[in-house]
């Protein structure tokens, strides 16, 4: 009996880890670079199945709403983007917080925007999908020379 009784409180033990462990940081940088590619690729459909219909973003122009983000990538000509340094937490099992690098390589507007910047999102999990909720990023300032 005795036996039992341990290998039961061990099995729910591993059943309450289980439930508390974090998302997984491989699958949500890759849902990260998902949203990015979606969104250099001016495919709206695909962006917006991986953000919020409530997203907010931050940026030095203002703030904005997934519409005004479906605006912007209209006029963006990204010839490419490298997310490096990518790093996440969540204190919630359907929420994270992302924080890398992006180097862009391209121009809005007609505007060069090529650079380097730091980023952030967040993400929660909607049913089984991540989807996200907050972005924002801002671009490195130059070193002094």
């Amino acid at each position: 009996m005795k036996k039992s009784m341990n290998y039961a409180i061990a099995l729910l033990l591993a059943g309450v880890a289980v439930s508390f462990a974090g998302p997984d940081k491989a699958a949500v940088e890759k849902i990260e670079n998902a949203a990015w590619q979606a969104f250099k690729d001016k495919d709206a459909t695909a962006f917006q199945k991986l953000i919020d219909k409530d997203l907010r973003a931050v940026y030095d122009e203002g703030i904005m709403k997934l519409s005004d983000e479906l605006e912007a990538m209209k006029k963006w000509d990204m010839k490419s983007f490298t997310i490096r340094n990518f790093d996440m937490f969540s204190d919630e099992k359907d929420v994270v917080v992302t924080t890398y690098v992006v180097k862009v390589e391209g121009t809005y507007d007609g505007h060069d925007m090529s650079g380097t910047y730091n980023a952030g999102s967040v993400w929660k999990m909607e049913g089984n999908d991540w989807l996200g909720i907050f972005h924002t990023n801002i671009k490195q300032a130059e070193a002094a020379k």
